[in-house]
């Protein structure tokens, strides 16, 4: 059982990297099996993904003393259009942080935009944790309904 949950955590982590990993599944068919509890199920796949998003946020933080460098895969331009996008909508995009696609370079971002860890982990937290319940309520729902 230690490694299903163990699974679970690194699949979480995984996605929230730049990865192209998905948790979802991973926890849907531990869910279905009946062995695990839900609320540690949850909270294992929130801290993976949690922790794999202040992972980009780090990488976000950190990026921006290589600008100058040659291999720095994005332009001045582009990044100032980054900066100006965030500067607009702001830390409230980070709710957004569980979408495919989008949330990962959201949470890198963040930490080039120098965004407070603990507003950042507030929001991450919340946004994944609701994707996490919301997935584990269909599940449980579409399992549970007679047909």
């Amino acid at each position: 059982m230690f490694a299903g949950y163990l699974g679970l955590f690194f699949a979480a982590f995984g996605a929230a990297t730049l990865l192209p990993l998905q948790s979802e599944a991973v926890l849907v068919g531990l869910l279905l099996s009946g062995h695990y509890s839900l609320w540690l199920l949850l909270g294992i796949a929130t801290l993976g993904n949690v922790l794999g998003s202040v992972v980009n946020w780090w990488l976000g933080f950190s990026i921006e003393r290589f600008k100058g460098r040659r291999w720095f895969p994005v332009g001045p331009k582009h990044l100032e259009k980054v900066r100006r996008n965030y500067q607009r909508w702001g830390y409230w995009t980070l709710l957004l942080s569980w979408v495919p696609i989008i949330g990962d370079p959201l949470t890198l971002v963040a930490g080039v935009m120098r965004e407070p860890l603990w507003r950042f982990l507030l929001l991450v937290t919340l946004a994944k944790s609701l994707r996490y319940g919301v997935l584990a309520a269909l599940t449980l729902q579409w399992v549970l309904i007679p047909t």
